[in-house]
């Protein structure tokens, strides 16, 4: 065993759910995120609230009691060749921001191995599906040209199929989980770097958490698996939720979008789970729709993605467009999908006249 690693993690939100997870398995962490953000996480640390198996309520773990060491600075403060492995937690389009940009760029230099948990692969990932070209689906991304000097055998995905959220009442720090689900990552194209991930999956397995009231094991953990198609998962699920979350002109909770008409949820699941089929993925590198419609019922808010179109976004993260473009190329074509993709077009571009406008 290694013992403890460095890792950098780029974005504070949902990268606080990771971190936690690796502080409380002894590891150091920094978090790349706004200024503000930075100063009050150095001076009060992260809360993450988790629902536990036989636990009411939440359990609530505060990062200055764990036995890692957490830190956190602006874009611009870091160099990412103090650290072991760098973890994209982020939204694609934020990677083209003043100064992200630059420790994106900066981390590609450094040949750090990078771990994602966006729901929209890195496009260099792309390269290591059989038989995708990244150069056919730039069209999908915000700006592709973030991803240029990465080299693909050093991105891995992780499906990032834990759900959770900032409460708006609450100060930035604290994030909620309301799906507890686990990470799951494919293997890195090097077998030290697999090594890496797999010493972090075996120790955070490892932990146990003293609430106070008695020992916990804690959900949400790290899976490492050596199918590059098991993150893909996450598509069935983005598709039928989550974009789907955007109905006629206005917003629905992913349960609803799920359940309005399961049917149609089963048929779309399905369309998607073939073509990730296509690709090379084995049907038990997919999640059964019962079992994504089972814990959809929990999912009583809209998408993120959802709420940004509708909060203005001039970009959000365009899974279903890449879906859809990688579909076309295998020849496939769904209705539903077709809809989808029409509607955040449409909705994108009045919000960008809006913007130019406003």
């Amino acid at each position: 065993m290694h013992g403890s690693y460095r890792i950098l993690i780029m974005g504070a939100s949902y990268g606080s759910l990771l971190s936690t997870k690796l502080l409380l398995a002894g590891h150091s962490v920094k978090l790349a995120c706004l200024p503000a953000e930075a100063e009050l996480i150095n001076r009060e640390g992260t809360r993450v609230r988790l629902p536990v198996k036989g636990h009411e309520g939440f359990v609530e773990i505060d990062s200055r009691r764990l036995p890692g060491k957490l830190s956190a600075a602006a874009p611009q403060a870091i160099d990412p060749a103090a650290f072991d492995l760098v973890a994209l937690a982020m939204q694609e389009p934020q990677y083209r921001s003043p100064g992200v940009r630059e420790l994106l760029a900066a981390v590609a230099k450094a040949k750090r191995p990078c771990l994602s948990i966006m729901n929209m692969p890195p496009l260099p990932y792309l390269a290591r599906i059989p038989g995708l070209s990244p150069h056919d689906y730039r069209h999908c991304y915000t700006d592709a040209t973030v991803w240029d000097s990465f080299d693909p055998a050093l991105l891995t995905l992780c499906s990032p199929d834990p759900q959770a959220f900032r409460p708006p009442e609450e100060p930035v720090n604290v994030l909620q989980v309301s799906l507890p689900t686990n990470f799951k990552a494919a293997r890195f194209d090097s077998d030290a770097h697999t090594a890496m991930l797999r010493e972090l999956q075996a120790g955070i397995e490892a932990v146990r958490f003293d609430t106070g009231r008695g020992t916990v094991e804690l959900p949400v953990k790290l899976k490492v698996h050596d199918s590059v198609f098991v993150p893909l998962a996450k598509w069935c699920m983005l598709l039928t939720g989550n974009y789907r979350c955007v109905h006629k002109g206005e917003v629905r909770s992913i349960r609803d979008a799920v359940h309005g008409d399961l049917e149609r949820s089963r048929a779309v699941y399905a369309w998607v789970g073939k073509l990730c089929q296509a690709l090379g993925a084995a049907e038990s590198d997919l999640v059964p729709f019962e079992k994504y419609a089972s814990a959809a019922l929990g999912l009583t808010k809209p998408s993120s993605a959802a709420r940004a179109l509708y909060g203005g976004a001039p970009n959000i993260e365009r899974v279903d467009c890449l879906v859809k473009s990688i579909a076309a190329r295998k020849g496939m074509r769904l209705d539903e999908v077709d809809e989808v993709v029409a509607l955040v077009d449409a909705r994108l571009e009045a919000n960008r006249r809006a913007a130019k406008t406003g």
